[in-house]
């Protein structure tokens, strides 16, 4: 019989082992920079630009236009009330702003940053996304239960699909498909991008009020992050089937795929970013959460750097935000 000392000696070893292998298994991220911004006003999404190496953010009013590299403002795109996000066609030259306040679409040119139309869509746009396959730029709007699709382009609607709720972020395939969470009845719809047809939907058990939404294309999985029940849902994107359900934080309002590395992010409103990595098709783990700050619950990622970006301030009790506090934070290695 081995000696008491011994068992615990061998028991201490396997954990320090067992330690070692999780913090090689990690990715490492944690915050490499936080950058004050300041500025009045909320914030909802972030997009990035990785080849001008610009981060777009939406700021009530107006679009912050930031340098990735350095942190400083470099512009505003202005007039556009009640902002929610920005979809970017570097293939013409063009930027789209989802402005909720006045139900509109505004297009901008991507070098001079200035407002050159805008286009009536569905009402209270939120999330948009540019959709390489068609060549259309669909905004998906809260309060009409609809996505409008705009010709990229021309910036002109060229049709508009119900789709029975309230819908969150989107997410493309590049060959024919969307998908959209819907919030308030935790669904994905499938739908056509080109002939404008709800394709399939799914209710997604335990997903309560899904935000964001990413896509692993080569493996076909779609990653939701379901706020109200504190859950990411992977899900198989042709059938519709839950793969896996992993805990996040409190409060997630975006998420993102990182196809080289094979993660996937979901940020929430509790200060954290989870972490999740793909080992395969049907295999998932937690594989690190990284410390923010509260309410930084939108997130993009640079495919080329691999590093993400979040936002955040400080919210005063009648829910305003404090002047002057609005900072970006970027997490890497």
């Amino acid at each position: 019989m081995k000696s008491l000392s011994h068992v615990l000696f061998l028991m201490i070893a396997a954990a320090t082992i067992s330690s070692f292998a999780a913090a090689a298994d990690a990715p490492g991220y944690k915050v490499v920079h936080t950058w004050k911004l300041g500025g009045d006003g909320g914030w909802d999404y972030l997009t990035v630009d990785a080849e001008g190496r610009r981060l777009f953010i939406a700021r009530s009013n107006r679009v912050m236009v930031v340098d990735e590299d350095s942190g400083k403002l470099v512009a505003e795109i202005t007039d556009t009330p009640g902002v929610h996000g920005v979809a970017l066609a570097p293939e013409f030259g063009r930027g789209f702003v989802s402005d909720g306040g006045e139900d509109k679409v505004a297009t901008f040119d991507l070098k001079t940053l200035k407002v050159l139309s805008k286009v009536k869509v569905g009402t209270r746009p939120d999330a948009i996304l540019y959709e390489p396959f068609t060549k259309r730029v669909f905004t998906f709007n809260a309060s009409s239960h609809d996505t409008t699709a705009i010709d990229a382009a021309k910036g002109e609607v060229v049709g508009t699909l119900v789709l029975g709720g309230k819908p969150e972020y989107a997410a493309s395939d590049s060959k024919g498909t969307m998908w959209v969470n819907i919030e308030d009845t935790g669904e994905v719809v499938a739908f056509d991008p080109q002939k404008l047809m709800v394709k399939a939907r799914w209710k997604v058990e335990g997903c309560e009020e899904p935000t964001g939404l990413a896509l692993d294309a080569s493996s076909r999985r779609l990653f939701a992050g379901c706020s109200g029940s504190r859950k990411m849902a992977v899900i198989d994107a042709d059938s519709g089937k839950l793969l896996a359900m992993l805990p996040i934080g409190d409060g997630c309002d975006g998420t993102a795929f990182d196809a080289d590395r094979k993660l996937a992010f979901a940020s929430a409103g509790d200060g954290t970013i989870t972490v999740v990595r793909e080992d395969s098709p049907d295999k998932f783990a937690i594989a690190e959460i990284v410390k923010t700050q509260e309410r930084a619950r939108t997130i993009a990622l640079d495919p080329k750097t691999h590093e993400v970006f979040t936002a955040t301030a400080k919210v005063l009790p009648e829910r305003k935000v404090e002047p002057d506090t609005f900072v970006v934070i970027e997490a890497g290695k």
